[in-house]
């Protein structure tokens, strides 16, 4: 039988639940265990897909399309394992579906409320990756933090669901914060009490509480906080800062989190954790042999969580290289003919980001411009590539009004633009690809020497497409479509035949990469920037 753990939060939000969700499952993984996760997100949005990025930082696609929270992209880095449409729920899509059944008439003609119904729709959706028989354990985490109205029927739909499947299948995780207050000299840990007194009168006691905290816990903290809330001294687990999120697996293991939780759920240990590969990703990231500066020209840059998997994505590849990857964030808008060169001097590559809509696309455009007449290293994701694109028309080709009619829908020289079926769509989310699509690359190309395969498979999230009107145009001066989807022949790659790394993809590769397998274009594009700092 599958095995459930919830994992809660307190006190405040931003404590890492995702960050110990991934580090748990990662643990139990390495002992053997097949571990998948899932987020409940308490807003009432279909999905992350129309949030501005300011609001929830990145919208995060898996392999069958979905757009979901940044959560997931965690457990995707940590697990190496593919997420769906089922490890993301938000609010809005359960109400959703129960409004649904209601119009169809599924309820009887009873009268509809937050209990069942509601409740009913969050265990099925609980219940849903335990029941297709691939996992052993299911670690659901609830967004939100204890005590706030909207998680108000995931706690409840999780205190029923525990009754249902009876004692032993089933742990509540508390996440909380222990305060170090400066002017008292000492940790608090009144806050917990009271996050674990609420979570009481919701009918759940915690089995387990993970402190995130500035200071060492000291056993008379451990004894106190154990007395006060219900639980085992063994099952008060100390979350320290840490230097980088992948060290939290070690720190939940050192506090033995794995073990408490195989015990609880009546799992045998099987093996000790194998995390050679781990730490020795750790080992590379922590002792880099040289560093590199790479610019992120975007329009969220103000939120770093906006680009969090290609700020990842440059870990891992810095890693690999045993590189230090220091990122220069870089708002397009700023970006002017007249003040290119003094911001974009010094860096040893450049990152033009995804995005959507007009504000900063010029800023990208005269940054790809300086990269491309100075032979810097340059990578483009998505609109990266698109501007990539209207560049070179503008300043290769001669169109000087190229553009994407997605910022000027009357342009002359429309060199990226939509797909005719794509224009009849009027739903937003129902216009873009998303998801995996596959994509053929021509032997002979720099994006073949750095897949070194044919085939491959790249996830989506954009509405416009390369123009294929001019298709020979742009080979012919130099930009080759190297990347091409077999399905409808769509541009997936440009590279530029006399440059030493400039590279724009239409699909996003920062979503695949992962600590046990960095994306390829990114360690690449990385170790482009090394050889370009050599030269300087």
């Amino acid at each position: 039988m599958t095995k459930y753990i919830f994992v809660t939060g307190g006190v405040t939000s931003s404590l890492g639940k995702g960050i110990i969700s991934a580090s748990l499952a990662k643990l139990l993984q390495s002992r053997g265990y097949s571990v998948t996760i899932q987020k409940f997100d308490p807003y009432i949005n279909i999905d992350p897909g129309t949030l501005n990025p300011y609001e929830h930082g990145e919208c995060y696609v898996t392999e069958d399309g979905a757009e979901t929270d940044l959560d997931l992209g965690h457990y995707e880095r940590f697990l190496n394992t593919p997420t769906s449409q089922a490890n993301n729920i938000t609010t809005g899509r359960i109400y959703q579906n129960v409004i649904n059944k209601e119009r169809e008439g599924a309820f009887l003609g009873k009268t509809v409320q937050v209990v069942p119904h509601i409740t009913d729709e969050i265990k099925r959706n609980i219940r849903m990756l335990g029941e297709d028989g691939k996992y052993d354990i299911v670690i659901t985490e609830l967004g939100g933090t204890v005590g706030d109205i909207e998680s108000l029927p995931y706690i409840e739909a999780v205190r029923q669901f525990r009754w249902e499947i009876g004692s032993g299948n089933s742990l509540v995780i508390h996440l909380t914060l222990i305060p170090f207050l400066a002017a008292a000299g000492e940790l608090k840990t009144k806050p917990t009490q009271h996050s674990v007194k609420m979570l009481l009168e919701y009918g759940i006691q915690p089995d387990i509480l993970v402190c995130r905290t500035e200071h060492h816990l000291n056993m008379d903290i451990r004894k106190k906080i154990a007395l006060f809330c219900n639980v085992n001294i063994n099952a008060v687990i100390e979350s320290i800062d840490a230097s980088t999120i992948y060290d939290v697996p070690l720190l939940m293991l050192k506090e033995q989190l794995d073990k408490t939780v195989l015990t609880k759920l009546k799992l045998p240990h099987k093996t000790e954790p194998h995390l050679d590969s781990w730490k020795d990703f750790l080992g590379r990231l922590k002792n880099p042999t040289s560093e590199v500066k790479i610019g992120l020209v975007g329009k969220y840059v103000e939120l770093p969580d906006a680009y969090k998997s290609i700020i990842e994505s440059f870990i891992h590849a810095g890693a690999k290289n045993e590189c230090k990857v220091h990122v220069t964030y870089i708002p397009s808008e700023t970006l002017t003919t007249g003040n290119a060169i003094e911001k974009l001097q010094g860096l040893h590559g450049v990152l033009v980001a995804p995005g959507f809509g007009e504000r900063g696309f010029e800023g990208k455009i005269e940054a790809i411009r300086y990269v491309r007449e100075n032979n810097i290293p340059f990578f483009g994701i998505c609109l990266g590539m698109q501007c990539a694109v209207v560049e070179f028309g503008r300043n290769v080709l001669g169109l000087k009004d190229a553009s994407s009619t997605e910022m000027n829908p009357e342009t002359p020289n429309p060199v990226i633009a939509m797909m005719e079926e794509q224009k009849k769509v009027v739903n937003k989310g129902g216009t873009m690809r998303l998801g995996a699509y596959p994509c053929d690359i021509k032997k002979g190309t720099k994006a073949f020497a750095i897949y070194g395969e044919q085939h491959i498979s790249e996830r989506h999230r954009h509405r416009y497409e390369f123009n294929n009107q001019y298709l020979k145009q742009y080979d012919a001066a130099g930009m080759q479509p190297s990347g091409i989807n077999p399905q409808n022949n769509l541009v997936e790659i440009v590279e530029l035949k006399n440059h030493p790394f400039f590279v724009g993809a239409q699909f996003h590769p920062e979503l695949k990469s992962t600590v046990a397998n960095p994306h390829p274009l990114f360690i690449n594009f990385v170790a482009a920037s090394m050889a370009y700092a050599r030269k300087k």
